[in-house]
């Protein structure tokens, strides 16, 4: 029935579908494995995409021919621009979406690339020959052979999910979890470990009384993720905010004693950054309230997610203490909260390539990893399947640095670092965050997608217009002459000191209190490349008052990242032996040997490794 893939990726979740679309798109010849065709990139937990660091990453994944932004774009219901207040480096777009569209598109975009074959069953083993994986064998007992095989198997794995003092077998709720798979990565030497994850309640719109909630509303005009020709959004739906207070929280008191997190039924790690009600009630004891997040899934549909209502505790306890909650009163609930325990496999067993060093041809992605989110599970199915499709064309592996992509901080992080909770990412966690901003992906990443082969000739093209009026636009600001009479009033209403004498346009846009969108109508010439690019003037601007008002910094942060970058490719053998260096301390000679770090740049960022022993490395290649 099956001939021989190139790459078959198994799961059809985030990770899954990016991972291969990207090798199909690449030319490998590509089988999908997914127990359930009809919830490809299923949005199983909130329906949104995006958030802070996460929406840079969605951007990044456009950036470089990935589908996550163009899928977001067509399925939102809502779109607002994240921490505006703060500097631009901690811009984050976040989208409400159609949680059945956006799986329908997908599937829809899946299905139209031609050498992308789909088979609906479950995966139970990995076949491997001499060190090399050579396909798989599914629940249905077909044995497929490939040249590659990409594992983004979510929160499926011996899934087991908690409802009070109820436990079942389950992937999601209402479909299986994956059995077998993993104690057959055991047997080939794998190490693997629990983590936890959890939902909120979702509930009926029609039974709440929205009057008593928190209108949270869209941008005034909504922006995008993709950098192609998405739909621009024109109507939206509002999210709610409502709050608990302290009867919810004595409520939900009542079934700490069957919750499964705090009678330790639950053994893997849950997510410190999502915690349950439960746990938030717990760990912060001194809180009244906490904030409850309540968002439409859809356009067409009665069924609200509250976000920040995650639990695991007895149903009846769930449903009690929602309708103390004001405007809940009269709640109805679809289903109840839950947790799902699953297995993972620590990322320090990775390459850069989210290769497996165990097994050759062989990629995790995703939740296996120990990631959460969609977007962290989307970034690196994109990288898996570049990377599959590098692999079996004989080609270089694909890799992006920290300085490059908030993906490559991901990455770098999960395999220098490991985890030992399940990995979000933050702006927080890059350190050349000036420099990954959500707005310049494109000038960072497209360029890198086309010379691989997948962000196409259009893409390039619309970089190259985008780039050469950017050039124009601050030559301009920089060298353009304005007269005091032009600007004072509007500086005056600005409550900024007015022009003494005539002055450059650049020393205006420096101003704090000063936007370029304040001086379009007012400056000759700014006005005509408005004129000029009316579809992308709103983005060009915006770029170029930022690399104009943060040249300093940018410099600062570019100057650091060229001098780190000789440690950087300094190439470390994989193999070397640190434990004969006896000048390294010990927890380095056993870290270095955990990890095998690839350079001198990744030695120096595994915990435990000090600066004195990465001097000893050095002296030591020096010789």
């Amino acid at each position: 029935m099956f001939k021989e893939y190139d790459v078959i990726v198994v799961g059809a979740g985030h990770a899954g579908c990016e991972a291969a679309a990207a090798a199909a798109n690449l030319g490998s010849s590509v089988l999908l494995i997914t127990m359930n065709m009809m919830n490809m990139a299923q949005m199983s937990c909130n329906p949104s995409m995006g958030g802070v660091a996460k929406g840079q990453i969605v951007r990044e994944i456009d950036a470089l021919g990935g589908y996550s932004g163009i899928v977001a774009d067509h399925t939102m219901i809502q779109f607002r621009m994240l921490n505006r207040s703060k500097g631009p480096a901690m811009w984050s777009p976040r989208a409400q979406n159609d949680r059945m569209l956006f799986s329908t598109k997908w599937r829809e975009i899946l299905e139209g690339i031609p050498n992308l074959d789909f088979w609906q069953d479950m995966v139970l083993d990995v076949l491997v020959r001499n060190g090399r994986v050579s396909g798989v064998i599914t629940g249905m007992g077909q044995e497929i052979h490939s040249k590659a095989v990409v594992l983004t198997n979510g929160t499926f794995l011996n899934g087991i999910i908690h409802i009070g003092e109820k436990k079942f077998s389950g992937g999601r709720i209402g479909e299986s979890a994956s059995v077998g798979l993993t104690s057959c990565l055991v047997k080939l030497g794998f190490a693997s470990k629990r983590m936890k994850t959890g939902t909120p309640v979702r509930v009926d719109g029609r039974s709440i009384d929205f009057s008593k909630l928190e209108e949270q509303a869209g941008d005034e005009v909504p922006g995008k993720f993709s950098y192609t020709d998405t739909p621009a959004l024109k109507q939206q739906r509002s999210c709610f905010i409502a709050y608990t207070n302290p009867e919810v929280h004595e409520t939900l008191k009542k079934g700490f004693d069957k919750s499964p997190m705090f009678t330790g039924r639950i053994e893997g790690i849950g997510p410190r950054y999502c915690p349950s009600i439960e746990d938030k009630i717990n760990r912060f004891a001194d809180k009244t309230r906490h904030q409850l997040f309540v968002e439409p899934e859809g356009w067409n549909t009665i069924e609200y997610y509250i976000n920040g209502f995650s639990s695991s505790l007895p149903d009846y306890i769930q449903f009690e203490a929602l309708q103390k909650v004001p405007g809940f009163e009269n709640a109805k609930i679809f289903r109840p909260g839950y947790a799902i325990e699953y297995d993972y496999f620590p990322p320090e067993q990775l390459e850069y390539s989210l290769e497996t060093r165990l097994v050759g041809g062989l990629f995790f992605a995703g939740q296996i990893n120990g990631t959460t989110g969609y977007e962290e599970a989307a970034a690196q199915g994109l990288m898996a399947g570049i990377n599959a499709h590098q692999k079996v064309s004989g080609n270089s592996p694909f890799v992006l640095g920290r300085s490059e992509a908030y993906i490559g901080v991901l990455i770098d992080d999960l395999i220098t670092k490991g985890i030992d909770e399940p990995y979000r990412m933050f702006t927080s966690r890059a350190e050349y965050r000036i420099l990954l901003r959500q707005d310049n992906a494109d000038l960072r990443l497209t360029e890198k997608g086309y010379h691989l082969g997948l962000a196409s000739e259009l893409r390039l093209s619309a970089l190259n217009k985008k780039k050469q009026n950017l050039n124009d636009l601050i030559t301009f600001i920089r060298n353009h002459p304005v007269e005091p009479s032009l600007v004072n009033n509007l500086l005056e209403t600005l409550d900024t000191s007015p022009l003494a004498q005539r002055s450059k346009l650049l020393s205006l846009v420096l101003r704090p209190q000063v936007s370029l969108f304040n001086l379009i109508e007012i400056i000759p010439g700014l006005a005509e490349f408005k004129t000029k690019m009316p579809e992308v003037f709103t983005e060009i601007f915006e770029e170029a008052e930022i690399q104009l008002k943060y040249e300093s910094y940018i410099q600062k942060e570019e100057e650091i990242v060229n001098k780190l970058a000789r440690f950087e490719n300094i190439e470390l053998h994989p193999d070397f032996d640190y434990r004969k260096l006896t000048s390294l301390s010990f927890e380095s000679r056993e870290k270095l040997t955990k990890v095998k770090p690839r350079t001198l740049g990744q030695a120096s960022r595994i915990s435990g490794v000090s600066p004195a022993d990465i001097s000893v490395l050095i002296v030591y290649l020096g010789r």
